[in-house]
């Protein structure tokens, strides 16, 4: 006996239900430097290399006179909220060289949390060791936690810079809302000698306006040696700095040299910044990605 099968039609469709809606994560970029140099006979050369996402590392033809170095760039192109950027460099005994920036950092805006930058230097007895990114641009309500520590070990000199720019003057960008966290922590010997620490928060065009920050800058930097030698460079360091287009002042004490610069853009703080470093660099020339 066979068994009559029922099909039922509709004229109606059914009812449509509307899908539950996912969270889709957002892509964050991770990246990790661990770089070292080692003293070799006369040379100082490679004695570590380890890269991670995107922070890399590239190795330029030394030029006359200059340091051996390296260059750092990030291939992401830029930062935003919730990235993280971790660089660790070692200078090995007796070595010297320099660590320079392959073009300017941004921090685009965030949707929420910061992004990240730690670095961590380490200048053994003997090295001396040059610390020079480009500057650091952030765009409308971009977010940045950046955090420098910096050991030094014995007779370790050492020089750095650390710039950042608010907008793009030239493209007419003013940042009017946006957060940074800025530190520097070095020590010698294990004894912390310099720390400071910038924090700005909310209307940063409006903080900068003010007399007793910016006076209208919108552009700044902090130029900092250690050296033996560091006090002996104040006068040259000031008398370079009298012809400075934007503001500029610097102190030594302790075997510490530190100038700050403030800029009503990110041209006048870099001709600024050159003119300081050809006199704590001996007229050396600077790296060619500072030339571009």
């Amino acid at each position: 006996m066979k068994t009559a099968s029922v099909v039922t039609l509709r004229s109606d469709p059914p009812a449509f239900v509307e899908p539950t809606a996912l969270p889709v994560p957002l892509a964050r970029a991770r990246g990790r430097l661990d770089l070292g140099f080692k003293r070799r006979g006369a040379e100082t050369v490679l004695a570590a290399l380890f890269q991670e996402g995107c922070a890399k590392a590239r190795f330029p033809r030394r030029e006359a006179e200059a340091f051996a170095g390296a260059v750092l760039l990030n291939t992401a192109g830029g930062l935003t909220g919730g990235d993280r950027l971790q660089q660790a460099v070692r200078w090995g005994e007796g070595t010297a060289a320099t660590v320079a920036g392959q073009a300017a950092e941004r921090i685009y805006r965030s949707l929420g949390d910061a992004a990240r930058i730690e670095t961590r230097l380490a200048v053994e007895p003997g090295a001396t060791a040059e610390w020079l990114p480009q500057e650091t641009i952030l765009f409308d309500r971009a977010r940045l936690d950046r955090d420098l520590q910096i050991e030094l070990r014995g007779d370790a000199r050492f020089l750095g810079v650390e710039a950042i720019v608010f907008g793009r003057a030239a493209m007419g960008e003013v940042v009017r809302q946006g957060t940074l966290r800025d530190a520097w922590r070095i020590r010698r010997d294990g004894r912390l000698v310099y720390a400071d620490a910038l924090a700005v928060d909310g209307d940063p065009a409006a903080a900068l306006d003010r007399p007793g920050l910016g006076r209208g800058a919108r552009a700044m930097a902090t130029l900092l040696f250690a050296a033996p030698e560091a006090q002996a460079l104040i006068d040259p360091l000031r008398a370079a700095l009298a012809g400075a287009e934007g503001l500029a002042g610097a102190s030594a004490w302790n075997g510490l040299l530190v100038a700050r610069f403030a800029a009503p853009d990110g041209a006048v703080l870099r001709r600024d910044l050159i003119s300081a470093l050809g006199i704590l660099r001996a007229g050396r020339p600077l790296p060619r990605v500072w030339q571009c």
